[in-house]
């Protein structure tokens, strides 16, 4: 799909307020032109996980990946560009505060650069004339804000969605066009990995590439749109929202240098788990997607612990989850709920519509509110939180699940979010644009 042909949608700035840019007026008596595009840009939670770069110039891959890209009514990044011939410098702010040298950043330049390098000329609609030419815009510095609605490198890929939210807003601002299909994914993947998966909805696939010298086949493919399987839903357990002591880019470093499990897992393992979970969605053949989602998270983290020294991105919290899971399935005689862990301890269930209530139902019972007062900021879907207190776990299930160790504590959890698959990049109206310049 072309990114740069998105859904125009008005979105409210949630709690964060306008960033105050004080513009210089050009040659001391005009009104300075500053274009401008808003983006929203989704998450995207992994099946079959990234790990590992192939080359870290071009932030490519050792094997391929896949994810489903989740609906941005709660967890989306939402980025603002501007350009102007009276900008200074070229800025970033994230999350309400500038980002001190971001301009001599080499993610941040890479986005920056590779997509103006594809800027077309800006027509006005109603005279038809030039407003820029694609050679003026090299001329201009930007100014770029971003903000998450969601936990910042606390393993929800808040950084694929920033950086695909960049690239797309860039996009929308210049009127960039590819030269090949895909180049766009191929910018995003140089910001942040997953980044280049954000750019599509539904299941999408990275392929590592490899083929050409300079990675442009390293590149993010749409395996199916978010409407092909839309009974599929997540419920996302946010155990810890602090930022994650060993980030995914150091994690990843030394799993390559020291874990010979990740090598054979590129080579010989993920090959044939992306046949098989390709097929799985083609099909709709939810006890295949599950077995082998669960199996590769497992994997990632057992990478994880064969690195030395070894990481660890799951705590006791999760563990207890994948306890859980097992129990439900085993009790249910099917798949019915499957766990994914990115580089975080928060946990994504991915089941299907008919479902959720009763999964719902077993996260509230194991890993409560404080009250049922409190449901309502608990978890971001107020009439499915009501209908699983309602629901009545079968007494089989629950002591299967109490058999395992686990009560029921409050406080492990800290934010439940119930969603579904969702499209990409949505480009949104004026009211959300995130800067206010003033004219000095």
């Amino acid at each position: 799909k072309d990114i740069s042909r998105t859904e125009t949608k008005t979105m409210t700035l949630m709690t964060y307020q306008k960033i105050t840019v004080l513009v210089p007026r050009m040659n001391g008596n005009s009104n300075p032109a500053i274009h401008k595009a808003t983006v929203s840009a989704p998450t995207n939670i992994a099946c079959i996980k990234y790990w590992g770069k192939a080359d870290s110039h071009y932030n490519t891959p050792i094997n391929d990946s896949l994810s489903l890209t989740l609906d941005q009514s709660d967890l989306r990044a939402v980025t603002t560009a501007s350009a102007s011939l009276s900008f200074e410098k070229d800025r970033l702010w994230l999350n309400g505060s500038e980002v001190l040298d971001a301009a001599k950043a080499k993610r941040f330049r890479a986005c920056v650069d590779g997509v103006r390098a594809l800027a077309t000329d800006k027509i006005d609609p109603s005279t038809n004339q030039v407003i820029v030419s694609k050679d003026d815009w090299k001329h201009m510095h930007v100014h770029i804000a971003s903000y998450n609605t969601f936990p910042t490198a606390a393993g929800l890929a808040s950084s694929a969605a920033g950086y695909a939210a960049l690239v797309a807003a860039l996009v929308r601002l210049y009127g960039a066009k590819e030269s090949y299909p895909g180049e766009f994914t191929a910018i995003a993947r140089q910001g942040s990995g997953s980044a280049c998966r954000s750019l599509y909805g539904g299941f999408v696939a990275w392929r590592a590439g490899g083929a050409k010298e300079d990675w442009s086949d390293s590149i993010a493919e749409q395996v199916a749109d978010e409407s092909h399987w839309e009974e599929v839903r997540a419920v996302i357990l946010v155990v810890s929202d602090a930022k994650k002591e060993t980030s995914s880019t150091a994690g990843m470093s030394n799993s390559v240098a020291t874990s010979e499990l990740l090598g054979f897992r590129a080579k010989e393992v993920v090959p044939k788990r992306m046949k098989t979970i390709e097929a799985a969605i083609e099909a709709k053949d939810f006890e295949s997607f599950g077995m082998v989602t669960m199996m590769d998270s497992n994997q990632f983290h057992a990478t994880c612990l064969d690195t030395y020294p070894p990481i660890f991105y799951m705590n006791d919290v999760s563990r207890s989850v994948i306890q859980m899971v097992h129990k439900y399935n085993e009790w249910a005689g099917e798949i019915r709920a499957a766990y994914t862990f990115d580089a975080g301890p928060n946990a994504v269930l991915y089941t299907l519509d008919k479902h959720i209530v009763e999964l719902l139902a077993l996260v509230l019972k194991y890993y409560p509110a404080q009250s049922q007062d409190l449901v309502g900021d608990y978890v971001n879907n107020e009439v499915l939180s009501k209908e699983a207190l309602e629901f009545e776990l079968d007494s089989s299930l629950t002591e299967a699940i109490e058999k395992t160790g686990r009560v029921h504590e409050y406080g492990d959890v800290k934010m439940v979010y119930c969603t579904k698959g969702g499209p990409g990049p949505m480009t949104l109206d004026a009211s959300s644009e995130i800067f206010d310049f003033k004219i000095e």
